[in-house]
């Protein structure tokens, strides 16, 4: 075998990603809405690509929820814990959106002093 062959690829299509682990593109969309750890990137043309430790989750995602019956909150637990990542909790969409409402009031109110103190010079 040549060296070029035995190498992984950097990133693999989704057309590649459901070829080698046989899920269905429906279900690799799915999960990546399910698992924030997933997430695809994508080429210039728009086109999906995932990196080796997105096929590795997606194959370990099939044995777990297929053949072992865990459940999406506990495959995502095992995933999680199997490969190292945490899916920040401090980082959930309406904390976010609650924190930039702040942020964005606070910035009007310097705005508003600003214009005060320019108005007295």
């Amino acid at each position: 075998m040549s060296p070029s062959k035995s190498r992984e690829k950097l990133v693999y299509s989704l057309e590649d990603v459901s070829r080698l682990t046989q899920v269905d593109a429906e279900t690799v969309a799915a999960w990546e809405k399910e698992f924030p750890f997933l997430r695809a990137g994508s080429t210039g043309s728009g086109k999906k690509i995932f990196r080796q430790k997105d096929l590795a989750i997606i194959q370990r995602l099939k044995v777990l929820l297929d053949k072992k019956g865990y459940t999406l909150a506990g495959a995502k637990r095992k995933i999680e814990e199997e490969f190292g990542l945490r899916t920040p909790a401090d980082l959930h969409p309406d904390k976010i959106k609650k924190a930039l409402l702040q942020v964005r009031d606070e910035l009007q109110d310097l705005l508003s002093l600003l214009d005060k103190n320019s108005k007295k010079v």
